[in-house]
């Protein structure tokens, strides 16, 4: 075999697993697309519908619908959700927006702390907050429901049932985003925010006119890591929030599954709804996230 056949062999087989991944991937999606469109509530099986509806999209979107009762005599029904599923999309949209960017407001003050103050027990701190990193929060239900319940009894807006109170426990998982900004915080030399201080700049100063949006990388990356995993999280939403007008997209279509029945063709419409923001998120931010995770702030 000559080289230049080795070099096409090479390249045949590098296209053929490029192929077979693409498909691993996107057969799963066409399959949910298609169950969204798919008349009456089967299970994802088929990449293309026997029978096109749009009823499961009226539902999704709040539009009503006529259902046929009985085909005999023709009756038909009246169907329309009695808490419309676009609530649950606003309310996890409204809540990943507000978790992701207060994730970035306190990642990032701690990281500078961290990457550039030097404190009592700073070393012990940063190894607890890794260590902390390594169990999950579905871990700490019960903890998040005691403290919710408790606080609740003295601030309404701030205990269960209430999306403040959901928007506050994620943002008590900031450990791994902190030790994401951190290393990133100390690839820009120090002495840039040195040379400012010498000009009269304060270090706050230095923080936000300097640090800060040399950063945007790496805070797009947090934004758009924490946004995407608040969106689909379920375990604790559905603990804190008791009344579906307070659901997320999550929650909201979970409720789908009964035992009793299995509502796919709705549940597949909520999931292919959910990745709408989580795209516009990604493509808005997509210029900073390969900076963010493959290369330092600046050289000197």
């Amino acid at each position: 075999m000559t080289a230049h056949q080795k070099i096409l062999v090479r390249k045949v087989a590098a296209h053929g697993f490029v192929v077979c991944f693409l498909i691993l991937v996107l057969v799963p999606f066409v399959m949910v697309i298609s169950a969204s469109f798919r008349q009456g509530d089967f299970a994802p099986s088929r990449l293309l519908p026997d029978k096109v509806s749009l009823d499961h999209w009226k539902f999704v979107l709040g539009i009503p619908y006529q259902e046929v009762v009985n085909p005999a005599t023709g009756e038909t029904r009246t169907i329309k959700a009695g808490t419309p599923p676009l609530l649950w999309f606003w309310n996890s949209i409204k809540i990943s927006l507000i978790s992701s960017a207060g994730i970035i407001f306190l990642s990032s003050t701690a990281a500078y702390a961290f990457a550039r103050l030097r404190f009592k027990f700073r070393t012990s701190t940063l190894g607890a907050l890794l260590i902390l990193q390594m169990f999950p929060m579905v871990l700490s239900l019960v903890a998040y429901y005691v403290i919710l319940d408790f606080t609740g009894q003295h601030l309404k807006w701030f205990g269960l049932n209430t999306q403040a109170g959901l928007i506050m426990v994620y943002l008590g998982g900031i450990s791994n985003y902190i030790w994401m900004i951190k290393g990133y915080f100390e690839t820009i030399p120090a002495t840039m925010e040195e040379s400012a201080r010498i000009d009269g700049a304060s270090q706050f100063q230095t923080f936000v006119r300097i640090l800060l949006p040399m950063s945007l990388p790496i805070f797009a990356v947090v934004f758009i890591l924490s946004f995407i995993s608040y969106m689909s999280e379920y375990p604790v939403a559905s603990v804190v929030l008791q009344s579906s007008d307070n659901w997320t997209l999550a929650v909201g279509a979970n409720s789908f599954l009964y035992e009793q029945e299995k509502l796919w063709g709705r549940f597949a419409a909520l999931a292919v709804l959910s990745g709408v923001p989580i795209t516009v998120v990604f493509l808005l931010c997509q210029r900073f996230v390969i900076g963010g995770l493959t290369s330092g702030g600046v050289k000197e």
